[in-house]
This record gives C-alpha cells, structure tokens and sequence, in this order.
C-alpha cells in the first residue's frame, strides 16, 4: 500500500469539505452503533478520523496498513492501541473482540473476502461488525461507477464498484441491516458474526 504512504500527508486536508458537509456525521452513525464496554477493532483505522468518536470501551484497538497514515494516527490517540496490520493477515487470536468497525476501507483492501474472514475469525460469535463504505450502487449510476472504477483501480487501488455486503455475506457474516446513503454510492452495513453450528463446535 505505498500509495497511502505518499497520500499520507494530504489525506485529511483533501477529505476535510466531505467531512464538514456529510461524512463526519455519518462516521458519527456508524460508530454510535457499537458496544459500549467491550473490546473493539477498527480494521484500517487512516490517520485516525474516527478516533474522537470511539465508544467507551474496555479495550479498543485501532489497525492500519500504512506506516505514514500510522504515524499521522498517533498525534490523535485517545487511549486506543495503534497497530499494524493488514487487513486480509490481522495479528490477533480467535475470538479476540466484542465488535470490528471500519469506514471507507474495504474498498481498497485487494482481496475483501479475505479481509472479511480474517474479521469473523477474530470478533466472537454474535459480536456485532459495522461497515461505512462506498459501494456500486444500481441502475445507469452503476454503471458510471464500473468507469470510474477503471481509473481508481490504477491510479490509487480504490475499487469504487463493489458490492460489499455481498462480498460481507459470502464470506460468512450475517447481515442485519443495510442503510443506504448518497442514492446508493454509500452503504452504512450491520452485520453480525454467526454462532457456530454443532458440527463446527464439535470441531
């Protein structure tokens, strides 16, 4: 992921107009939405835009990729752990958290079905996974989003068209609830990991 390294720097200035007209108050929404008292991961955790927002936690653990986003990250702690890590390769146990969190990430991790197992794998059966992520939405404005994702895809590995709560499903988590944002560009996904069937609890 160099090119968030390089990107690092600009990062919050280039999303400030977004953050002031919609996405701070969605970040708010989403995050409001998690346990309180428990243990919490955010899965690709930027220059810590979410941070100010975390829930009261027993124990909150904030993950990202990019050194340089990591280093920007740090000047925003609130008394969550800073740790790298990828997202499709995350360095904790199984059963690890009460609940995952991420915003406006999974679209740029380069195997998300991974990424999601590696998240049902470390939250506890029934623990709670909040997603904010842009997404392709349906009909002709789709289909601008299959062009510009062309372009994304090469020049900053941002996958502006896929179908993430899909992709959330398939690789086993249990979706709740799906709030539509911005016509369908922006999905604000609840999902829950599954307890595990007898045949799997019997090993």
């Amino acid at each position: 992921m160099a090119v968030y390294d390089s990107l690092a720097r600009f990062y919050d200035q280039a999303f400030a107009p977004f953050e002031r007209r919609f996405l701070a108050r969605w970040r708010d929404e989403t995050l409001a939405m998690l346990p309180h008292g428990s243990d919490i991961v955010e899965i690709g955790s930027g220059t810590g835009a979410n941070f100010s927002l975390y829930p009261p936690s027993r124990c909150s653990v904030s993950t990202e990729f990019s050194i340089k986003m990591i280093e920007i990250a740090a000047t925003k702690t609130v008394g969550n752990h800073l740790v790298q890590a990828d997202g499709q390769a995350l360095p904790f146990p199984d059963n690890s958290f009460d609940a995952a969190f991420a915003t406006l990430v999974f679209c740029s991790i380069p195997d998300p079905h991974v990424a999601f197992r590696e998240v049902k794998r470390i939250v506890r059966p029934g623990g709670r996974v909040v997603l904010l992520e842009h997404v392709r939405p349906e009909g002709m404005f789709g289909t601008a989003f299959d062009v510009l994702n062309v372009f994304t895809k090469a020049v900053i590995q941002d996958h502006f068209n896929r179908r993430t709560a899909e992709i959330a499903a398939n690789a086993g988590l249990m979706i709740r609830e799906v709030r539509v944002k911005a016509r369908g560009a922006v999905n604000l996904i609840v999902a829950e990991v599954p307890e595990p069937t007898l045949l799997e609890a019997n090993g």
